[in-house]
C-alpha cells in the first residue's frame, strides 16, 4: 500500500478520507503484522463442515468472543476422532491468525491447527461415555424406577466432612422428624473419590432404605468428574434401591445425574423431594379422608337404596308366592276325599256302576256284530272246505288203496299166518324157538296160543301141541 495514504490529507480533495477499499486493505496489512497466536476458547455456534468443506464458528470465553475459520484443507488433515469431537462446548487450544474478508470487512480468526485444551477434553470424554451408557439403555426413562410418596428410611452417600451432610440432616428434620437418616460416608473428589463412592452406594443400599440420596455441594467441572465416572453411573443404575441425585448447582449436570431414578438441581432440593413437609402429609390425609368419607356416605347410600328395592321387590314376591300357595292349599282342602273319607270309595263304586252299564249296553251291539261276522265266516269255510279236501282226499285214496294192497292181513286171508315169541317178537325161521316155548300164531280170523314140541330146521313141518 503507498505510505501517503497513512498520512493526512492524502485522501480524495485533501481530506482524511480514505475509501472502503482502503480502509479494508489497511486493516489487513495491520494484521499481517500480528504474528500467529494461539488462542485458547470453547467452541460455540458450531457451523461445520459445510457444503464446501470449510468450517465457521466462535471461540469464546468468560470477556469476549471471536468468529472463527477454519479452511477445507486444514479440517481435511485433522485426526478423524478430533474432527468428531468438534462441537459447542469442547475447549480447544487454536492456533492461527486474524484476517479481513474485503467485501464484508469481518474479522475472522483463520486456525492453521486446532487441538482439545484441558477442560475440553474432559468434556469430550464424559460425552463420549455418556453417548455409551445411553446406548447401552442406562438413561432409558423406561428403566428408571419411582421414588416413594413417603419414604421413611433415606440412605444419604456424601462427604461426612462438608456442609452438604448438614444441610440434608436440617431439611430431612424440618420437613419430617419422622424419618430415619442412614448416612454412608465417601470423597466426593479426586482419584480415589470413585471407589469410595461405589462402595458408600453399597453399603447404603445394604441397610434397605426407601431411598438413596447421592449428593454433593458445587464446584469446578474436575470436581464434579468423580460423578462422571463409569463405575460409578454402574452402581448408581445397578443400585437395588432408588437413587435420587443431588450433585453440585442446577446447571451442573453429570453422568450420574443422566442414569439416577430422579435427579434434584441440589443436594437441598433432593432432600425435599423425599421427604414430604409433615404439614402437607397432614393435610393431605385430611383431604384424603374426606373424601373417603364422602365416598363411603355415597356408597353405603347407594347400598342402602339397593338394599330397599330388593327388600320391596323380596316382600312382594313372597306375598304373591303365599297368595298362589295359599290358593292351592284351599283348594285341596275343598278335595272330596278330605271332606269325606267315603268319598273315595263312593266315587269308584259310582264308576264302576257306569263303567258296568256302559258294558250291559254295548254287549250285545258287540255280540250282534260278531255274531254277523262268523256266520259269514262259516260259510266261507263251507265252500272252501271242499275244495280244499278235494285234491287230498284222492291222494288218501290212492295212498289207501296201496297200504290195503301190501296189508299183512291180505296174506293172512289166503291161509298164512303170523308166528311170534312169548315177547311179541315175530318169528321168521325155526331156530328163533326152542322145544317147550310157548307162541303165538296169528291168522286171519283170530290168534291161537301152542307149545313147541319139536323143532326142525331142515323144513320138516314144526309140530305144536294146541
Amino acid at each position: 500500500m503507498p505510505a501517503d495514504l497513512l498520512t493526512p490529507g492524502a485522501g480524495q480533495g485533501g481530506e482524511d478520507s480514505l475509501s472502503v477499499a482502503d480502509a479494508v486493505s489497511l486493516a489487513k496489512t495491520t494484521l499481517s503484522r500480528i504474528p500467529t497466536l494461539t488462542v485458547t476458547g470453547e467452541i460455540t455456534g458450531w457451523r461445520g463442515p459445510n457444503r464446501t468443506g470449510h468450517c465457521y464458528f466462535s471461540l469464546k470465553d468468560e470477556l469476549a468472543s471471536m468468529d472463527v475459520i477454519v479452511w477445507r484443507g486444514t479440517y481435511d488433515k485433522l485426526d478423524p476422532q478430533l474432527r468428531s469431537a468438534l462441537n459447542n462446548g469442547l475447549l480447544v487450544q487454536a492456533r492461527g491468525s486474524f484476517d479481513v474478508y474485503d467485501k464484508t470487512g469481518k474479522l475472522s480468526f483463520v486456525i492453521r491447527s486446532i487441538s482439545v485444551a484441558g477442560e475440553g477434553l474432559l468434556r469430550q470424554r464424559v460425552a463420549e461415555l455418556a453417548r455409551r451408557l445411553q446406548s447401552e439403555g442406562l438413561m432409558d426413562e423406561a428403566r428408571k424406577r419411582p421414588i416413594p410418596a413417603f419414604c421413611m428410611r433415606v440412605g444419604v452417600v456424601t462427604s461426612l466432612t462438608g456442609s452438604v451432610i448438614e444441610d440434608v440432616k436440617r431439611t430431612l428434620a424440618r420437613r419430617n422428624p419422622l424419618v430415619e437418616l442412614l448416612v454412608a460416608g465417601c470423597a466426593v473428589q479426586g482419584e480415589a473419590a470413585p471407589g469410595t463412592i461405589v462402595r458408600a452406594i453399597a453399603l447404603a443400599a445394604s441397610y434397605r432404605p426407601d431411598c438413596i440420596l447421592l449428593v454433593r455441594g458445587g464446584g469446578s467441572y474436575e470436581d464434579l468428574m468423580a460423578f462422571n465416572d463409569e463405575s460409578v453411573a454402574r452402581a448408581v443404575a445397578s443400585c437395588p434401591v432408588p437413587v435420587v441425585s443431588g450433585i453440585g448447582h442446577e446447571d451442573d449436570i453429570t453422568i450420574c445425574d443422566m442414569v439416577a431414578d430422579r435427579r434434584a438441581s441440589t443436594p437441598t432440593a433432593a432432600a425435599e423431594g423425599v421427604a414430604p413437609a409433615i404439614g402437607e402429609i397432614i393435610d393431605r390425609n385430611s383431604v384424603r379422608a374426606s373424601r373417603l368419607d364422602a365416598a363411603l356416605a355415597a356408597t353405603v347410600s347407594s347400598c342402602q337404596r339397593d338394599v330397599d328395592g330388593l327388600a320391596l321387590r323380596s316382600r312382594g314376591a313372597i306375598e304373591s308366592r303365599l297368595t298362589r300357595e295359599r290358593a292351592a292349599l284351599e283348594q285341596l282342602g275343598r278335595h272330596g276325599c278330605l271332606t269325606d273319607p267315603r268319598w273315595i270309595v263312593s266315587s269308584r263304586r259310582m264308576s264302576l256302576m257306569q263303567t258296568a252299564d256302559r258294558l250291559v249296553e254295548a254287549l250285545p251291539r258287540s255280540v250282534s256284530a260278531r255274531q254277523g261276522e262268523l256266520a259269514h265266516l262259516a260259510n266261507m269255510l263251507v265252500g272252501l272246505a271242499p275244495r280244499i279236501t278235494q285234491a287230498q282226499s284222492a291222494t288218501v285214496g290212492r295212498s289207501a288203496a296201496a297200504l290195503d294192497a301190501l296189508s299183512p292181513l291180505k296174506v293172512l286171508g289166503r291161509g298164512y299166518s303170523i308166528v311170534r315169541d312169548s315177547l311179541g317178537h315175530v318169528v321168521s325161521h325155526a331156530g328163533q324157538v326152542a322145544v317147550g316155548d310157548t307162541i303165538g300164531v296169528v291168522m286171519a280170523d283170530g290168534c291161537l296160543e301152542a307149545t313147541v314140541s319139536a323143532s326142525s330146521a331142515t323144513g320138516n313141518p314144526i309140530q305144536a301141541d294146541d
